[in-house]
């Protein structure tokens, strides 16, 4: 019944398989601690406790593998936490429903091969794998998981040597992959969830070539405020595949992410900084910068030339290496100290000699640190 213990194998010892196939039990079917020298099977066995646990696998050792597919459904948690499979576990087809709570609870499981969760998987609820151990793949390719304003999939701390989240549509829920180690990771923009958190998350590479833009609306869908390491992860993995400009691109939203967090102050000094060199990782901002107000000045001086200080003594005037000697903030060509512009034309010397200041100040600044990341 509903609510109560209907099966107890509490430490079972079995020298061989276990098959439950189109098993049908109303209540708990608790087998915590069982050691299972073969496979398990739940081959479309229906398990129904609402609002309580229908399998209680807790610490199951099973030598070969754990299956709840083709056709297995439940009604209610599902606990596998502390589960040791030498084989592999498979959910594929199954149905599990536990609406706003947990419906799979497999915290530190270790799985010796594959962990699949995916072809036909149908959950409403929560699935929570956090700190568990796949040795070959977990995958959720072509499931549906449904946990409205809630954690549809936890994958804290686990770790996998391929992850496939292609799921048939985007996971209704938060996914939460806070410091796991996904491996190679299989992904799709069309499938990407609304929420997905991924504070020191890992992984080896990303299977999907995808351009940096494109990724970063990957990473701008997590809540959790402004974190470094997504990018910077994220960067990494662009060079490695040799992509420095993809890297450089989200080295650059990392640092536009982060002004917007700064105060009022800083955040106008971010914008120098983005303005005429991107942060140091575009460069050639700077070079571009320098040729527009070298041109404006050698343009207005050439038409309006300053008055020499001492007639005498004074070089032939050129507009071109004046304004050059205004834009750098040391004289290097003596034009600068020998002629005394007036009116509109003294105004715009102010104007070059603070936009090289602030020019020279920013490259310095954005340069250094771009290279302090390399």
């Amino acid at each position: 019944m509903p609510g109560t213990e209907a099966i107890s194998a509490v430490r079972l010892t079995v020298g061989g398989d276990v098959l439950c196939t189109n098993l049908a039990v109303q209540g708990t079917f608790r087998i915590s601690g069982a050691t299972i020298s073969g496979e398990f099977d739940l081959e479309s066995a229906s398990l129904s406790n609402p609002g309580g646990n229908a399998l209680d696998a807790y610490h199951v050792h099973v030598t070969e593998d754990f299956t709840f597919h083709p056709g297995f459904s439940a009604e209610g948690r599902i606990i596998l936490s502390g589960a040791t499979v030498a084989a592999a576990i498979g959910f594929c087809g199954a149905r599990l429903n536990n609406a706003s709570d947990i419906a799979l609870e497999a915290v530190d499981v270790n799985v010796a091969r594959n962990f699949d969760l995916g072809l036909g998987l149908s959950v409403n609820g929560g699935i929570k794998l956090d700190g568990s151990r796949i040795g070959t793949q977990l995958s959720f390719r072509n499931s549906t998981l449904t946990n409205p304003g809630g954690t549809a999939l936890s994958l804290r701390l686990t770790q996998a040597r391929e992850t496939d989240l292609r799921t048939r549509q985007p996971i209704d829920g938060t996914v939460d992959a806070s410091h796991a180690q996904l491996g190679t990771l299989y992904d799709a923009p069309a499938t990407w969830p609304a929420d997905l958190r991924l504070t020191g998350t890992t992984y080896d590479a990303l299977a999907s070539p995808l351009t940096a833009t494109e990724r970063l609306d990957w990473l701008r869908r997590s809540t959790n405020g402004y974190l470094p390491q997504p990018f910077e992860q994220l960067a990494a993995d662009y060079r490695r595949l040799g992509h420095e400009d993809e890297a450089r691109t989200v080295l650059l939203a990392k640092q536009r992410h982060r002004r917007s967090t700064l105060p009022l102050h800083l955040r106008v000094w971010g914008y120098l900084q983005d303005a005429t060199v991107g942060y140091g990782y575009r460069p050639l901002r700077a070079g571009l910068w320098l040729m527009a107000l070298l041109a404006c000045g050698a343009l207005f001086f050439g038409a309006h030339p300053p008055a020499p200080l001492e007639a005498a003594k004074a070089p032939p005037f050129s507009a071109v290496f004046y304004t050059l000697d205004l834009l750098i903030p040391i004289t290097a060509f003596g034009q600068e100290t020998s002629f005394a512009p007036r009116g509109s034309g003294q105004w715009l010397a102010y104007a070059l000699t603070a936009a090289g200041w602030i020019l020279a100040t920013t490259a310095a600044t954005g340069i250094s640190r771009a290279i302090s990341r390399q």
